[in-house]
């Protein structure tokens, strides 16, 4: 579990859905953001108060500044460095990164301060990732606040007593630059990001296809094959048996045996036929998997390795849930499963359950857990810190656990993993009953 591990079915990879994940911005991406604007903004402070000793309301700013900071403080303690903002919760936090500016630049001049220019980064921010309402929300935010500050402020510090006054038509000009430069960027970044977006979906639609294909292409060479090595001896099988029912007089008691033997003969060679035409008939018998035939499929390859890896299903209500197959959410759990098996010491769990709403799977080992510093930051794709023995027996950068998550949270799962109370780890995987069965997300 501790080791890092894209696969995805064609019909189960939904372009959307692979958007809104990659418009789920990174917390700790806007905390350091932010932390970077703290220090710009008591530099700035520090310069003018102490340095070109300009007047203006001191306390107020740092006031605002220690609001920005503590924010930041409260957001590190609170989330693990992974986590990732849904659309409300990133409007939340790019419109405080409006709202503290303005504040800061009310009591500095307003709009004639040349660092009302900033205004336009929580937007541009929003542009790069967020769906479109949110990006309109913030955009509009920020127009709000430019058009606030050309008439709501103190002056702007200065060296003379009652600081300067810029002409109104060289403010208004000032106003007219920064709107529109919000709406152009804000436009065309995210013009730009949505296509790179969807050549990104295009192009990892495309290696699936491809693929699957050469999955399907295998298993028919390897039904031809098996086929035209078999024919031939069980051709000659019932002949043989066949010459064996005509020769054994009907009340020999072997004559039931030579019977059965004919029965059992003609029943592999149709067997035999279906395969040789798998890929012109129907696969509906491989398309569609029921939640148990699904974890027995994935827990089979990883029985034999020294540790006992049992299936539990623990909660019923209603039907067994049943979805196509999907690559990519047996990849997924697969590789969750693997990573368990490896650093288990003796056990391994896959519980499961599904109710009238909700369809869920925990796998369970008993191993050492993760290490707290590793445990803050899964879900990331690389991680520079890992302990000693996932260096050994891993190898990896947390890119493959990176993968599994992000494969199953395409098809409209939550993951969390966490240590266990005692020892070991456990990883829980929750669908909606109907992202499960269509393998959308529904939000």
């Amino acid at each position: 579990m501790r080791k890092s591990a894209e696969t995805h079915e064609p019909h189960s990879l939904d372009l959307a859905t692979g958007m809104r994940e990659s418009q789920r911005l990174r917390l700790a991406t806007l905390v350091r953001l932010r932390w970077l604007s703290v220090a710009g903004q008591v530099t700035a402070c520090v310069c003018v108060a102490w340095i070109l000793e300009w007047s203006f309301p001191v306390l107020p700013c740092f006031a605002l500044i220690a609001t920005s900071a503590g924010l930041n403080l409260y957001l590190a303690s609170r989330y693990s460095g992974s986590f990732r903002l849904s659309s409300t919760a990133a409007l939340a936090v790019l419109a405080f990164d409006i709202l503290q500016p303005t504040g800061l630049l009310m009591l500095t001049g307003g709009i004639q301060n040349p660092f009302s220019i900033f205004l336009i980064v929580p937007a541009l921010i929003a542009s790069a990732t967020q769906p479109p309402l949110t990006v309109a929300i913030i955009t509009g935010f920020a127009v709000a606040a430019t058009t606030l500050l050309t008439t709501v402020h103190m002056p702007l510090p200065w060296s003379e007593p009652g600081g300067v006054s810029l002409p109104a038509g060289y403010v208004g000009g000032f106003w007219f630059a920064i709107v529109a430069t919000l709406v152009f960027a804000a436009v065309y970044i995210y013009r730009v990001a949505a296509e790179s977006r969807a050549l990104a979906d295009a192009l990892a639609a495309t290696e699936l296809v491809l693929q699957r294909e050469q999955h399907l292409s295998a298993l028919d060479g390897l039904a031809a094959a098996a086929a035209h090595e078999l024919g031939t001896p069980l051709s000659t099988i019932a002949l043989v048996a066949k010459e064996m029912q005509r020769s054994v007089p009907q009340d020999q008691p072997i004559a039931e045996d030579v019977i059965l033997l004919v029965e059992q003969v003609e029943r592999c060679r149709l067997i035999l036929r279906r395969l040789t035409s798998l890929s012109s008939s129907s696969e509906s018998h491989l398309a569609n998997l029921s939640l148990l035939a699904l974890l027995d499929e994935v827990a089979e390859p990883h029985r034999n390795f020294g540790v006992e890896l049992d299936v539990e299903v623990v909660e019923q209500y209603g039907e067994e849930p049943r979805a196509r197959r999907n690559a990519a959410v047996i990849y997924g759990i697969g590789n969750i499963v693997e990573n368990a098996v490896d650093f288990a010491q003796s056990a391994v769990v896959i519980r499961a359950g599904w109710s009238q709403s909700l369809v869920w799977i925990e796998v369970l080992d008993d191993g050492p857990g993760f290490p707290p510093a590793v445990l803050d930051r899964i879900g990331d794709p690389y991680m520079s810190k890992r302990d000693y023995r996932d260096q050994r027996s891993a190898g990896g950068l947390g890119l493959g656990l990176f993968i599994a998550m992000t494969l199953l949270q395409r098809s409209g799962a939550t993951v969390k993993i966490e240590n266990r109370p005692k020892a070991g780890a456990i990883a829980t995987i929750v669908w909606s009953r109907h992202a499960y069965s269509t393998g959308q997300s529904a939000g």
